[in-house]
Protein backbone atom coordinates (compact mmCIF):
# COMPACT_ATOMS: atom_id res chain seq x y z
CA UNK A 1 0.00 0.00 0.00
CA UNK A 2 1.32 3.35 -0.72
CA UNK A 3 0.18 6.91 0.46
CA UNK A 4 -2.61 8.75 -1.89
CA UNK A 5 -3.28 11.65 0.53
CA UNK A 6 -3.82 12.97 3.88
CA UNK A 7 -7.66 13.48 4.99
CA UNK A 8 -8.01 16.43 7.46
CA UNK A 9 -9.90 13.71 9.87
CA UNK A 10 -11.77 10.71 10.14
CA UNK A 11 -14.85 11.63 8.34
CA UNK A 12 -13.37 12.92 5.20
CA UNK A 13 -10.66 9.62 5.53
CA UNK A 14 -14.03 7.66 5.24
CA UNK A 15 -15.57 9.17 2.19
CA UNK A 16 -12.70 9.18 0.13
CA UNK A 17 -12.40 5.53 1.04
CA UNK A 18 -16.19 4.93 -0.13
CA UNK A 19 -15.69 6.83 -2.60
CA UNK A 20 -12.57 5.03 -4.25
CA UNK A 21 -14.07 1.74 -3.12
CA UNK A 22 -17.60 2.34 -5.19
CA UNK A 23 -14.74 2.22 -7.88
CA UNK A 24 -13.38 -0.96 -6.78
CA UNK A 25 -10.47 0.19 -5.32
CA UNK A 26 -9.04 -1.01 -1.81
CA UNK A 27 -8.15 1.48 0.80
CA UNK A 28 -6.25 1.34 4.34
CA UNK A 29 -6.41 4.35 6.70
CA UNK A 30 -3.87 5.14 8.99
CA UNK A 31 -3.71 7.68 11.91
CA UNK A 32 -6.92 8.32 13.86
CA UNK A 33 -9.49 6.85 11.66
CA UNK A 34 -11.02 4.73 14.43
CA UNK A 35 -13.25 7.21 16.78
CA UNK A 36 -16.71 7.63 15.98
CA UNK A 37 -16.19 11.58 16.06
CA UNK A 38 -15.16 13.45 12.85
CA UNK A 39 -12.26 14.64 14.60
CA UNK A 40 -9.70 17.05 12.58
CA UNK A 41 -6.69 14.74 13.34
CA UNK A 42 -5.12 13.58 9.65
CA UNK A 43 -5.45 10.57 8.45
CA UNK A 44 -3.53 8.91 5.66
CA UNK A 45 -5.35 7.29 2.80
CA UNK A 46 -3.46 4.46 1.66
CA UNK A 47 -3.89 2.76 -2.01
CA UNK A 48 -2.46 -0.75 -4.11
CA UNK A 49 0.22 0.87 -6.02
CA UNK A 50 -0.94 -0.40 -9.27
CA UNK A 51 -4.30 1.32 -7.93
CA UNK A 52 -2.41 4.71 -6.97
CA UNK A 53 -2.67 6.26 -10.83
CA UNK A 54 -6.55 5.40 -11.33
CA UNK A 55 -7.23 6.89 -7.56
CA UNK A 56 -5.45 9.64 -8.42
CA UNK A 57 -7.33 10.49 -11.16
CA UNK A 58 -10.42 9.70 -9.11
CA UNK A 59 -9.99 11.98 -6.56
CA UNK A 60 -8.97 14.65 -9.18
CA UNK A 61 -12.11 14.68 -11.25
CA UNK A 62 -14.08 14.62 -8.29
CA UNK A 63 -12.37 18.18 -7.03
CA UNK A 64 -12.62 19.69 -10.69
CA UNK A 65 -16.43 18.77 -10.24
CA UNK A 66 -17.38 19.62 -6.96
CA UNK A 67 -17.24 23.15 -7.39
CA UNK A 68 -19.45 23.56 -10.01
CA UNK A 69 -22.21 20.56 -8.49
CA UNK A 70 -22.47 23.41 -5.48
CA UNK A 71 -23.27 25.74 -8.28
CA UNK A 72 -25.90 23.52 -9.16
CA UNK A 73 -27.72 23.74 -5.77
CA UNK A 74 -28.26 26.25 -3.69
CA UNK A 75 -26.93 26.31 -0.44
CA UNK A 76 -28.68 26.25 2.48
CA UNK A 77 -27.52 29.51 3.68
CA UNK A 78 -28.39 31.03 0.52
CA UNK A 79 -31.67 29.74 0.73
CA UNK A 80 -32.26 30.95 4.23
CA UNK A 81 -31.29 34.19 2.95
CA UNK A 82 -34.00 34.41 0.09
CA UNK A 83 -36.11 33.44 2.23
CA UNK A 84 -35.79 36.13 5.26
CA UNK A 85 -35.48 38.78 2.16
CA UNK A 86 -38.59 37.51 0.80
CA UNK A 87 -40.51 37.33 4.12
CA UNK A 88 -39.00 41.34 4.80
CA UNK A 89 -40.24 42.17 1.31
CA UNK A 90 -43.97 40.59 1.87
CA UNK A 91 -44.24 42.42 5.47
CA UNK A 92 -42.96 45.79 4.03
CA UNK A 93 -45.81 45.58 1.34
CA UNK A 94 -48.12 44.21 4.19
CA UNK A 95 -47.36 47.50 6.29
CA UNK A 96 -47.42 50.22 2.97
CA UNK A 97 -50.65 48.75 2.39
CA UNK A 98 -52.03 48.93 5.66
CA UNK A 99 -50.42 52.14 6.10
CA UNK A 100 -52.66 53.24 3.20
CA UNK A 101 -55.43 51.84 4.44
CA UNK A 102 -55.20 53.34 8.16
CA UNK A 103 -55.08 57.03 6.41
CA UNK A 104 -58.03 56.69 4.56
Amino acid sequence: MVHLTTASGSFHARVLAARLGADGILTELRGDAAGPYPLHHEVEVLVPVDDLDVARELLLVDDIEAPTDRLARPSARRAWVLVAVLVLLSFAALLSHAGGFLSR
